[in-house]
């Protein structure tokens, strides 16, 4: 026989993580999935994939200012570094200058998410809340009173945001040194190790910083409301039980 209650909550369960990893995989992964594919599935060139995969982007942006009179952060920042990539791809002759030019995407990404952190709107959340509550609604609605009243919190989120975009910065800063220092042939395979390190560094500083104290008190917040919440609806109970249960023995003899 089916648990009814347990389908209905494994059902809650993956539309709370649908709901929390949609706007990643609208403004991310959708733009970055579709230049590759177009590019190295359909063969077009670098100009007319970056020029396609800027339309959900820029629809998702545009969209958000028409309905909310709000800029879509992440995906107003995919679209500046599909505009900026388009501009690049008309440098062309140095090698030295081809390979400095891939990490313009890099520094774009790590000052646009600078720039949120500034303006108290950390992009890089979107990516790292859906890790945190894990489409648990328990999670989901600790994160929205940590976030409402936790300066710790918050300041933990800032920091989070904050780390990727100096991980970025610092990575196109070494990029572009390594690109005119280096032979070429050796910047050709040290770019892409430069770019694992960073990424590396990404996770494991962010983590320590940022998404590992949120997840702690994510989880600390949401077990004492379950705790609260158990203790709230044992009370009545206990008492009921009290008041049912007879009279001691020596209680009726003592009448």
């Amino acid at each position: 026989m089916t648990n009814t209650g347990t389908t209905k909550g494994s059902g809650t369960n993956r539309r709370s993580v649908l709901r929390n990893f949609a706007p990643l995989l609208i403004d991310v992964a959708v733009p970055i999935g579709a230049y590759y594919l177009l590019k190295n599935g359909f063969g077009m060139s670098t100009l007319m994939a970056l020029a396609l995969s800027s339309v959900v982007p820029a629809v998702r942006t545009g969209w958000g200012v028409l309905k909310s009179r709000e800029v879509n952060g992440m995906a107003a920042l995919i679209l500046f570094v599909n505009v900026v990539s388009l501009l690049l791809s008309f440098v062309a002759g140095d090698p030295r200058l081809m390979i400095a030019k891939d990490s313009a995407v890099s520094s774009t990404i790590g000052i646009g998410i600078i720039v949120s952190v500034v303006l108290g709107k950390p992009m890089m959340t979107a990516g790292m809340k859906p890790w945190v509550v894990k489409g648990d609604a328990g999670r989901e609605a600790a994160w929205a009173r940590l976030h409402a009243g936790s300066a710790r919190f918050r300041r933990a989120e800032r920091m989070f945001s904050l780390v990727w975009g100096v991980v970025l910065l610092a990575e196109c800063v070494v990029r572009v040194v390594g690109a005119y220092t280096l032979p070429v042939d050796t910047m050709v395979w040290a770019g892409n190790v430069v770019m694992v390190v960073a990424m590396a560094l990404g996770f494991v500083v962010g983590g320590a910083l940022g998404a590992g104290p949120m997840a702690a008190m994510v989880v600390a917040e949401a077990k004492s409301e379950a705790g609260d919440g158990r203790r709230a609806g044992e009370v009545p109970a206990a008492r009921e039980l009290v008041r049912a249960e007879p009279a001691p023995a020596y209680l009726a003899t003592a009448k």
